[in-house]
């Protein structure tokens, strides 16, 4: 196994790289994050038109670039009475998290609770650099819900105080454990960790 199992981590969020950690604690493997390698990597702007293409292009990049094996996502929410957006652009949809939150909720300001319905996806793509190529791998979760109409909740980071869950609490009020058992991206990655130690041991 290479460097006793590393993993670039390539996020500068650092409420998705609590997760990943978390996620990640069982494996014996050693995670870094972009802001740990001795050379800062020019950030890889996300101009695919899906999740898939955002994640496979950020994992892509930064392996050639780090030559590091890379574990890259892209997530987002998907609002039905907003037609599926913000998508790929929940990131950029508002300045600032608080902001993004204000934005959605003033825009299904008179939305009834039947119509908020919502899902957060989570596409992960991990790519190993090989002597003749890159090995790939890729999965997608889902976490459906609703859109509350005002944000509660202390934990989580991004839409998380204002994505309601059937059993009446937001993403934000649940503890960091029972929102890893049903994220979309503990869904995703679960998906993908039988397949990460073969990998990272060629």
């Amino acid at each position: 196994m290479r460097a006793e199992g590393q993993l670039l981590v390539a996020t500068t969020n650092t409420g998705k790289l609590r997760e990943y950690q978390r996620l990640l604690a069982d494996l014996p493997v050693k995670l870094y994050a972009l802001k740990d390698l001795a050379e800062r990597l020019p950030e890889v702007a996300e101009t695919g038109a899906t999740f898939e293409e955002n994640a496979l292009l950020k994992a892509r990049t930064y392996s050639a670039q780090a030559k590091l094996p890379v574990l890259a996502d892209d997530s987002g929410l998907m609002v039905d009475a907003l037609d599926g957006a913000p998508s790929v652009y929940s990131a950029r949809y508002a300045p600032t998290a608080p902001a993004r939150n204000a934005k959605l909720l003033a825009a299904l300001a008179d939305v009834p609770i039947e119509q908020r319905t919502a899902r957060f996806v989570c596409v992960i793509a991990v790519v190993v650099p090989l002597t003749d190529g890159a090995l790939t791998a890729i999965a997608e979760g889902h976490l459906e819900g609703r859109i509350a109409f005002e944000a509660r909740g202390q934990n989580g980071f991004g839409y998380d105080p204002i994505f309601l869950l059937p059993d009446g609490r937001t993403l934000a009020e649940l503890l960091p454990a029972e929102k890893d058992a049903i994220s979309h991206r503990g869904k995703a990655l679960a998906k993908l960790k039988p397949l990460l130690l073969p990998m990272l041991s060629l």
